[in-house]
């Protein structure tokens, strides 16, 4: 049985990193997952109120096979202006799926509702797209980094919310490397399935007080080795969600935007059904991780 690692300790998939920029001061950020030499993709959205850029071209019955970045964004539908910056980086580099002589860079993203947070002005831009990209690393920052930098968590009902953050875990399937990077900015409370205690509890909300519109939202990437055609790796990206609602209590509410991608490099066959199981896994173990790093 493989061992699941979290945190500093997590193993990325070769030719993957993942890169931040941070913006303290204005209580947001951006995160990118880098895979500059292209890996299948696919996409499941399950949140009520979603803002992605470019995840038609994941789905099924489209040309497109493969992507080479993932952008997860603080800023509301604004930090989506930070996809720019990742294409650009890209371009430069000559990366992309060739059209002729142009390299055309597939870039799919996310968003999270930070806006509350600090500076409702402060966003990511282009420019925080190509820092995030030339960031990139594989053994990235947690908790109140990049896109987790004003992100919250367990503030249904009224709550006092707690950090949220960015999270990375992984653990092998099959002789394949699965790694999720995920962002908690949920409503609900942060659950650790491993430790079987909460990260940070719901305290006070009865069930019929609100939540808290535009406030919520989990996202991130689950990234393999394993060799997947676009729909399974459009399958994995779905049964990811339920680490999602195995960590985050309640998940995939009305106002959540939870969104899930999947990148598989293809280097390793691997049974489908092993990296789909262990794709929750470490979903969950991610979200949690990354919140407790958050931790004052």
């Amino acid at each position: 049985m493989s061992t699941p690692y979290a945190g500093a300790g997590a193993r990325l998939p070769a030719g993957v990193s993942v890169g931040h920029w941070t913006d303290a001061q204005g209580q947001t950020g951006c995160t990118v997952v880098l895979v500059p030499g292209g890996a299948v993709g696919g996409v499941d959205v399950r949140g009520g109120a979603p803002d992605t850029i470019s995840t038609d071209g994941l789905r099924p019955g489209t040309v497109n096979q493969r992507a080479h970045a993932i952008l997860l964004t603080g800023g509301s539908a604004f930090g989506l202006a930070a996809a720019s910056g990742v294409l650009r980086y890209l371009e430069e580099r000559g990366i992309g799926l060739l059209f002729g002589s142009v390299a055309v860079p597939i870039v799919a993203g996310a968003v999270i509702f930070d806006l509350l947070a600090g500076d409702p002005m402060a966003r990511p831009g282009p420019d925080a797209g190509y820092a995030a990209c030339a960031a990139a690393d594989t053994d990235p920052g947690l908790g109140a980094v990049g896109a987790g930098t004003g992100a919250s968590v367990a503030k249904a009902g009224g709550n006092e919310p707690r950090p949220g953050g960015v999270g990375v875990a992984s653990q092998e399937a099959g002789g394949a490397v699965v790694a999720a990077v995920m962002v908690a900015n949920g409503a609900g409370g942060i659950w650790d399935d491993d430790r079987h205690e909460w990260v940070a509890p719901l305290t006070a909300w009865d069930y019929s007080s609100p939540m808290i519109p535009g406030g919520n939202t989990t996202i991130g990437a689950v990234v393999t080795d394993a060799r997947l055609t676009k729909e399974q790796a459009i399958r994995v990206a779905a049964v990811a969600h339920d680490g999602i609602a195995r960590a985050v209590r309640p998940a995939h509410t009305l106002y959540d935007g939870d969104t899930m991608f999947c990148l598989a490099t293809g280097g390793v066959q691997a049974p489908v059904d092993a990296v789909e199981a262990v794709a929750a896994q470490v979903v969950a173990r991610a979200i949690a991780t990354g919140v407790r790093a958050a931790q004052p």
